[in-house]
């Protein structure tokens, strides 16, 4: 006679569960039904992996950005109004937030001081809409987003006295300044990492949006 396989039973109102295979149902359900929370917290775990290898404890200059004050920006209005119902659904859905520099920023990289002049709009770092609530395109990437925005819009950083630039930048270029100035400023290896990897694969469209317009700095 061959072995009896066996299972704990519970009943409830007529219905019979399978405590072992129900467990883990019900686990698999709750990961795939709050997916956002999965992700974030699978996320989490590797980045806790890294930092106990100490790669995020590493006291090193990668690109040496400092500043001495915030920048200080203000929003811009997003214009709903007048687009029809489609057309402010989309610009809620998929629009983003936009934020005008009203007083000029100056940093230094390397050693070398810079300035985003007042006037100049960006939108901060690029962050899908599903982990927004989780990460703020200005929360701890902004400043790596505000210079990444510049470079990114007219090909260069412009120096401190308004004339002189870094001198041409590549694409590639801008997101390695990008990673580097977050990684100094907030320390998540990873994070960051991941973001610069993002903006690998995806930021050419707004890199080749940028060329096509032929943004000049001053205009």
């Amino acid at each position: 006679m061959g072995s009896l396989k066996t299972h704990h039973l519970y009943y409830d109102n007529n219905k019979k569960y399978i405590i072992g295979d129900g467990i883990m149902d019900f686990v698999i359900e709750q990961l795939t039904t709050w997916w956002q929370f999965t992700v974030v917290g699978i996320l989490i775990i590797i980045g806790w992996v890294v930092n106990m290898f100490g790669v995020d404890q590493k006291d090193r200059t990668l690109i040496g950005f400092s500043y001495k004050d915030m920048p200080s920006m203000k929003p811009i209005k997003i214009e709903t109004a007048g687009k029809g119902f489609w057309g402010a659904i989309k610009m809620w859905l998929l629009g983003t937030r936009k934020w005008e520099i009203d007083k000029d920023f100056h940093y230094t990289i390397n050693g070398e001081n810079y300035i985003i002049p007042k006037g100049f709009e960006f939108d901060g770092a690029s962050v899908p809409k599903f982990l927004a609530s989780w990460l703020s395109p200005t929360g701890v990437l902004l400043m790596g987003g505000l210079i990444h925005d510049y470079a990114y819009k007219y090909e260069t950083l412009l120096k401190k006295n308004k004339k002189d630039t870094m001198g041409k930048l590549t694409q590639k270029g801008a997101d390695i300044i990008f990673r580097d100035i977050n990684i100094e400023q907030n320390g998540f290896h990873l994070l960051n990492y991941l973001a610069y990897w993002a903006l690998r694969l995806g930021g050419f469209m707004a890199w080749n949006g940028h060329r096509k317009r032929n943004s000049q700095i001053g205009h």
